[in-house]
C-alpha cells in the first residue's frame, strides 16, 4: 500500500498542471488528488475517473476571491480578533454566531469552519441526488476550504507577518516550504476515517493550526537574526523572470526548527478531504458511485467554461480586508 501511494505522489507532481508556486497552486492541487488515492474502493473509481477536475479546480475557490462578493472570507478565521479563548467561546452554530457577533464581524474576520460544515451538508445532499457534476464540484471546493484550515496563518489577524515585520511569512510557509521540501514529505495518511462529528472535527483542526501560528512566527524571526539579508534571500528562474525567493539555506533551517509542520499539515489535510468526502458519502447512504457518469457533463463544462471567462472580465470587488495573500 505504501508502495502504491508513493507511485501515486510521484504520478500527482508529474501530472499537476502548474510549476509549484503556492499552497493554493501546487499545494491544494496535490491535497485534493491524493485525497483521491486515500478513498475506499466503493468511492475510487468515480474520483479517479475525474481526477483531473478534481486537481485542476482545486484552486477555483482562490480565483473567486477578489471578484465574488463574500468569498474571501470563507478562507481564513482570525480567531486572535475574539480575544482570549476565542475557540471555547466562538458558538459553532452559524445562526447563534450571528446572533451573538452580527454577520458583517463574522465576514470581516473569516469564517472558513462554519462555511466547511454547510459545505458538508451540501455535499451529502448531491450524493444522496446522485448529482454528479455538484458531487465533483463540491468536493473540489470542499477540499480547497479544509486545506486552508489546516494553515496556521489562516487563522490570524498577523496572516502575512505584517503585524511583526514579516511580511512574507504567508508564502513562505505555505509556498516555500512544499516547492522545495514535500517531494521528501511521506503522504502515506491510511483510509478516510468516518466523521461521528464533522462541526467539531472542523473546529478542532482550527485550533490545532492556530496552536502553530507562535512558532510559524517566532522561528522565522529567530532565524532571520542570524542571517545576513543575501543569505536570507537569493534568486531564481521563473519562466522569463528572475524573481527574489528565500534561499533554499534559510528554506531547509527553518523547515528544521519547525520539525516536519508543514508536512504535518500537508498529511492532516489529505486525510481531512477524503474523510470528509467519505463522511458526507456515508451519510447519503452510500449510493453506487458506478452508476454515476464518469465524467462531467457538457452542461457542467460550460458553467466552468463561462465562470472562468466572469472571472477573467470581471471589475474585482473590495476584498473583505486582511488575508489578501
Amino acid at each position: 500500500m505504501r508502495k502504491t501511494l508513493a507511485l501515486a505522489f510521484l504520478l500527482a507532481l508529474l501530472l499537476l498542471p502548474h510549476r509549484p508556486q503556492a499552497w493554493g497552486f501546487f499545494g491544494h492541487r496535490l491535497i485534493n488528488r491524493l485525497a483521491v488515492f486515500a478513498l475506499p474502493p466503493e468511492m475510487v473509481g468515480f474520483y479517479k475517473a475525474n481526477i483531473d477536475y478534481m486537481t485542476t479546480n482545486a484552486t477555483r475557490p482562490d480565483s473567486r476571491r477578489s471578484v465574488v462578493v463574500g468569498e474571501a472570507a470563507r478562507h481564513f478565521l482570525d480567531v486572535d480578533a475574539y480575544g482570549d479563548s476565542a475557540l471555547t467561546r466562538l458558538p459553532h452554530n452559524w445562526a447563534d454566531a450571528v446572533a451573538r457577533y452580527g454577520e458583517d464581524s463574522l465576514m470581516r474576520h473569516g469564517i472558513v469552519p462554519w462555511h466547511v460544515v454547510r459545505m458538508k451538508y451540501q455535499l451529502t445532499e448531491a450524493f444522496k441526488a446522485r448529482d454528479a457534476d455538484r458531487v465533483l464540484g463540491l468536493s473540489a471546493d470542499m477540499g480547497h476550504y479544509i486545506a486552508d484550515a489546516c494553515v496556521p496563518l489562516h487563522t490570524t489577524r498577523n496572516y502575512n507577518g505584517q503585524l511583526t515585520g514579516q511580511r512574507g511569512i504567508h508564502g513562505f510557509w505555505e509556498s516555500r516550504l512544499p516547492e522545495i521540501l514535500s517531494a521528501n514529505y511521506d503522504f502515506f495518511v491510511g483510509p478516510p476515517t468516518y466523521l461521528e462529528n464533522p462541526t467539531q472535527t472542523i473546529w478542532s483542526v482550527v485550533e490545532r493550526s492556530h496552536a502553530a501560528v507562535d512558532s510559524v512566527l517566532r522561528f522565522e524571526r529567530e532565524l532571520t537574526a542570524q542571517f545576513a539579508e543575501d543569505r536570507k534571500f537569493g534568486f531564481e528562474e521563473r519562466g522569463n523572470q528572475t524573481v527574489r525567493v528565500y534561499s533554499r539555506e534559510f528554506t531547509t533551517d527553518y523547515h528544521q526548527r519547525l520539525n516536519g509542520q508543514v508536512e504535518r499539515q500537508m498529511r492532516l489535510a489529505v486525510h481531512l478531504v477524503s474523510s470528509y468526502w467519505y463522511t458526507c458519502w456515508v451519510d447519503a447512504g452510500q449510493p453506487d458511485l458506478r452508476k454515476l457518469p464518469r465524467t462531467p457533463s457538457e452542461t457542467e463544462k460550460q458553467r466552468l467554461a463561462k465562470e472562468a471567462t466572469e472571472l477573467q472580465n470581471a471589475p474585482a470587488q473590495a476584498v473583505v480586508p486582511g488575508h489578501e495573500d
